[in-house]
């Protein structure tokens, strides 16, 4: 009777090692297929186009606001300045 449940455990510990090898091996081959360096490429990709996207979104917000800020200026006589050049430098020459 011992003998039968050693046995019964031992074939249930085997199988579930034959499981758990198969299913590692099929993970293995889904993720050995999956594009990751193409995935993370486009990742990257969208997320430099989102970047852009709002750094236009963010000048052309300035630019109105300094539109609207001058027209204001201008109403009430205050002379508008001249729109600032930006700043290309970064404080030391190469």
């Amino acid at each position: 009777m011992a003998l039968h449940v050693l046995l019964a455990k031992a074939a249930s510990t085997v199988v579930t090692g034959a499981v758990g090898v198969a299913a590692y091996n099929a993970v293995r081959t889904v993720a050995a297929k999956a594009p990751l360096h193409e995935a993370a490429v486009t990742a990257t990709a969208w997320g430099l186009r989102g970047a852009r996207k709002a750094e236009e979104g963010a000048e052309s917000a300035r630019l109105k606001i300094g539109d609207v800020a001058a027209e204001a200026r201008g109403r009430i006589g205050e002379e508008v300045p001249p729109p600032a050049e930006p700043d290309t430098g970064h404080g030391h020459s190469h």
